[in-house]
């Protein structure tokens, strides 16, 4: 198996005041980690406490990323993971200070006060029937784009690798609720343990698999034919 197939993560990185969906490569040390996250954070690399969870609702870590020189793989980091960073020191990057509004003055006007007014947003949208004032019509359905690809059949996903075919068998066709967008996604078991799952993503299951035999792809980079499984050459210095 090529080393590279598997040496990137994707993975959900918050703090107090941000939430994004980034990439890592799995050798990326930590001390590098933090310095990518004061770019994100807005935390000092030297106030931050990195914790790796298993998602967003787990509070107990399953690992803390203290050894600045180890890379992030040594801790175990999988796709759809959860970093948190913490801000030990919060006084010097005001951390949580975007999104406290409690020392702001508030104006309050009644309910029934705002409604007669007719210089407001909603009066605008009463007059020009905007928004829930607007004419309820029947919402129409995206058409499902038709995909040529059989479950069942032989294939073999591109590669940018010359000499290495990524062959298996589709195990699913159809749309997804994972992340990626909207559209129609082709679930593969590979022959060999190059993917990166085992047929579910995120809790959902799409088809089953053994682990890291799994993957989901773009319909345009399957190909559909007679494709034999064939024995890949691992090499004494690649695991």
């Amino acid at each position: 198996m090529h080393r590279n197939q598997c040496n990137a993560v994707t993975v959900w990185v918050t703090s107090l005041d941000t939430r994004s969906e980034r990439k890592f490569d799995l050798h990326v040390t930590v001390e590098s980690l933090k310095n990518k996250f004061e770019l994100i954070t807005g935390i000092p690399p030297q106030n931050q406490r990195i914790t790796l969870h298993n998602s967003e609702s787990d509070p107990d870590p399953v690992a803390v990323l203290e050894d600045d020189s180890r890379p992030i793989g040594f801790y175990g980091v999988r796709d759809w993971q959860m970093l948190k960073v913490t801000d030990l020191n919060p006084s010097v990057s005001f951390t949580g200070q975007l999104t406290d509004v409690s020392q702001v003055d508030k104006f309050e006007l009644s309910e029934d006060a705002y409604a007669q007014r007719q210089d407001t947003v909603l009066a605008y949208k009463q007059r020009n029937k905007i928004g829930r004032f607007a004419a309820t019509e029947a919402p129409v359905p995206k058409p499902t784009p038709q995909v040529n690809v059989p479950i069942g059949s032989r294939c073999q996903v591109e590669t940018a690798e010359e000499d290495f075919h990524k062959r298996g068998t589709v195990r699913f066709v159809g749309p997804t609720k994972f992340g990626y967008g909207e559209g129609i996604w082709v679930g593969i078991e590979y022959d060999e343990p190059i993917g990166k799952n085992d047929g579910s993503v995120q809790g959902e299951r799409y088809f089953t698999c053994k682990p890291n035999f799994g993957v989901f792809v773009r319909p345009d980079r399957v190909e559909v034919g007679d494709f034999p499984v064939e024995d890949i050459d691992f090499s004494d210095e690649e695991m």
